[in-house]
């Protein structure tokens, strides 16, 4: 939607200025000179008549500068980021399992990514250079010294006028915008790759206290006092061996 937003105002961009020149006889006069100018800010090719305040005369004049190039590559960097954004999002939401099989995909995204992030950098900055330019250009009070009849004292030239560049300066405006928005996808995207998975390991287990050395020297010579009884019942056959003696002389008796 940014992307829409930054390559739409300034695509669709159309302004005009209007200018006035009063000669000495009013009659020669021309007091709305309409200048129009429309993106890609090609201003060399668009001109305009103004009178030369001599017999009814006019001169063509033309605006000085060529805009286009800072212009088209800003929109065409809007529409190829559109285009793209569509691509990506379709492929998270129908096929992100095959997205995420292997490592390719992340990867392409990535740079795809920073290419974007870098091309709205560039592109951007390129604009709002170029804009500034246009503002110049198409100032009524610099157009007006490009008018020879103005150059007489006995004339009186003044805007009417001047030309509404909020719509540029909104595309200006979006283009960074897109810029911090395609920053900050690279984060989301690098995630993604799995590079950082490694790193991201959770600390290991904390062992129990490592018992004293005089606990276990002591447990070396300490006999188990069960031990004696792993071997199960050990009967005193002594001591069965004279009841058994008892009992014959008992009987007999």
């Amino acid at each position: 939607f940014f992307a829409i937003f930054a390559f739409s105002t300034c695509g669709s961009y159309s302004g005009m200025f209007r200018m006035a020149v009063e000669c000495k006889n009013r009659t020669d006069s021309d007091l709305s000179i309409e200048v129009e100018f429309e993106y890609p800010f090609r201003l060399h090719q668009v001109y305009f008549d103004a009178p030369t305040c001599k017999g009814g005369n006019k001169e063509r004049l033309f605006l000085v500068g060529d805009y286009s190039s800072s212009a088209e590559f800003f929109v065409t960097i809007g529409v190829f980021t559109f285009l793209y954004s569509t691509a990506a999002l379709s492929i998270y939401v129908f096929f992100f399992e095959k997205y995420k099989e292997n490592n390719k995909g992340p990867l392409i995204d990535l740079g795809v990514t920073g290419v974007f992030a870098f091309m709205w950098l560039v592109s951007s900055a390129a604009w709002a250079k170029g804009l500034s330019d246009v503002k110049t250009a198409t100032d009524p009070d610099k157009v007006i010294t490009l008018i020879t009849a103005c150059d007489a004292e006995e004339n009186r030239c003044r805007e009417v006028h001047d030309p509404v560049m909020s719509g540029l300066n909104t595309s200006v405006a979006f283009g960074f915008i897109n810029l911090v928005l395609w920053v900050g996808n690279l984060w989301f995207v690098f995630k993604e790759t799995g590079i950082i998975a490694p790193f991201m390991r959770a600390p290991p287990p904390q062992g129990k206290p490592a018992a004293p050395d005089t606990y276990s020297q002591q447990g070396a010579y300490e006999q188990d006092p069960y031990a004696s009884n792993q071997g199960g019942y050990q009967p005193d056959y002594s001591q069965q061996g004279y009841n058994q003696e008892a009992e014959k002389q008992k009987a007999l008796e």
